[in-house]
């Protein structure tokens, strides 16, 4: 079958609980996590750092080597509370808690699968960074992450 386009919708996020590593809680989109979903959007973005090598040699013509590589995934959507006990959503809460842990505890687990994927990619270890949080008059209140990799990315088996 030739590729195809799939819906952002059906991909699957999850973080790891730092409280019980090797547990892992799913942010509700469409088709992740249960109940209504809170993530609407996200975007994975590459982050590189180069060093410039250019020479006389070069004869005026920029040279550059990329150094560094880096990734970032920002979830955004909407902060689910539960209106009868103010329990937020399990994934929100773990990402609102990590971000806030610093040192060696900034990091946990964090992974990610497009539709139909078979593993999951996966950071063993990344910081969470929240986003603006808000919302007009008549608007759901807003929420967002952004997940930074340290280190290299990996895969696992989807169960």
């Amino acid at each position: 079958m030739a590729a195809q386009k799939y819906s952002a919708r059906d991909c699957e996020f999850e973080i790891e609980d730092y409280n019980t590593p090797g547990t892992w809680v799913a942010f509700r989109t469409a088709q992740g996590g249960t109940g209504e979903g809170g993530i609407n959007t996200f975007s994975l973005e590459p982050e590189y750092e180069t060093t410039d090598t250019t020479t006389f040699g070069s004869e005026g013509r920029a040279e550059h080597q990329v150094m560094q590589e880096g990734m970032a995934l920002t979830l955004e959507g909407f902060r689910l509370k539960d209106p009868s006990t103010g329990a937020l959503d399990p994934a929100q809460a773990l990402a609102e808690a990590q971000s806030s842990r610093l040192g060696a505890n900034s990091h946990t687990g964090f992974r990610y699968a497009a539709p139909g994927d078979t593993n999951w990619t996966v950071w063993a270890k990344a910081s969470f960074q929240l986003g603006t949080q808000g919302g007009g008059n008549n608007d759901p209140k807003s929420w967002a992450v952004t997940v930074t990799r340290s280190g290299p990315t990996t895969t696992a088996v989807k169960a």
